[in-house]
């Protein structure tokens, strides 16, 4: 894309996520149309992003920041149910409501779109469909490999897995002096009983496993949620 193009198309034009997100399945001409019905949306963290069974008014893209995404049962039991950072989507397509509950756990930027016009958009540019069809097929194999971690996984696995999960889907690297090379580095973005309720732990053992993994070598503290992860081959195997 020559620079002219990418100036006509203001922010989508150097969107950090446009190659990894829906607009990827768009042409240059399509995207200048489907930026008219975008808007950045700002969220401090704690701030509800919608609540659960309330009427769906945007659909949106993560673009930056980390979403939390709750489900409350009846009697007021709350489940995290997951974690959206760039580029997930978030909301419902062909839907009335939210079943979920969504807050910003960062500072959170969506780039959000009316669903009414976002669904004629998928109308008329069936490769948007489709890549939103991927992107949710996706999404339905991860739920799934969660399924497995909460039934199946030691808490080590479980721990080291979440750190898996959080390096994935980084990019930010750090120098690391002694051995002349870089590592991936990562936020935990949550707090360690939010950890614990996410991947059905206590407090006391997702404590204990984290110390574990930093004594292991496998990962290192570099502030008070921040990380970086030392051996990603060897986090993975410890992920099972």
């Amino acid at each position: 894309m020559d620079a002219e193009v990418i100036q006509g198309l203001g922010r989508c034009g150097t969107c950090p996520v446009r190659h990894s997100g829906l607009c990827n399945a768009l042409t240059s001409d399509e995207l200048a149309r489907f930026k008219s019905i975008a808007n950045l949306r700002a969220f401090q963290p704690g701030e509800r992003i919608f609540l659960s069974d309330e009427r769906s008014e945007f659909f949106s893209a993560v673009f930056t920041g980390v979403v939390k995404v709750t489900k409350i049962l009846f009697d007021g039991r709350q489940q995290m149910v997951g974690l959206l950072m760039p580029p997930d989507c978030l909301g419902r397509v062909y839907g009335r409501t939210n079943p979920f509950f969504a807050e910003a756990a960062t500072q959170v930027e969506l780039c959000c779109f009316p669903r009414d016009r976002f669904e004629n958009m998928l109308e008329e540019f069936p490769d948007l469909k489709q890549r939103l069809l991927e992107q949710t097929l996706d999404e339905l194999d991860s739920a799934r490999e969660w399924m497995v971690l909460l039934g199946r996984k030691t808490a080590e696995e479980r721990v080291a897995s979440l750190f898996l999960i959080l390096a994935s889907r980084t990019t930010t690297t750090v120098k690391d002096q002694s051995l002349g090379a870089e590592r991936k580095t990562l936020e935990l973005h949550l707090r360690r009983d939010e950890i614990a309720d996410f991947l059905g732990m206590t407090y006391e053992t997702v404590c204990r496993q984290i110390t574990a993994l930093q004594k292991q070598g496998l990962i290192t503290k570099l502030g008070r949620r921040r990380f970086s992860v030392v051996d990603i081959d060897a986090l993975s195997q410890a992920a099972g």
